[in-house]
């Protein structure tokens, strides 16, 4: 089994994880709405580290990029949700 648990570091160490902190900061958006974007489930947790929050950076930068082309087309979020979480 521990080299399982050696393959799924490797797994994690491979893809870039950022903290929802650095969201808020690279990315321009409030903490609270990386929190609702995250209940809407358009951010997956892959990681928790104590209280803090680890996410995939390349889904975040995704999504994000999706969220802002559909609310310009004057989409809900509701409907966003629906077309991103298919």
């Amino acid at each position: 089994m521990h080299w399982l648990n050696s393959l799924q570091e490797k797994i994690v160490m491979s893809r870039r994880l950022i903290y929802s902190r650095d969201i808020v900061a690279k990315y321009n958006i409030s903490y609270p709405t990386v929190t609702h974007y995250t209940n809407l489930g358009f951010f997956t947790v892959v990681e928790k580290r104590g209280n803090k929050r680890l996410y995939e950076e390349e889904e975040v930068k995704r999504r994000l990029e999706q969220v802002k082309q559909l609310m310009k087309k004057g989409y809900p979020l509701r409907l966003i949700r629906e077309q991103i979480i298919r």
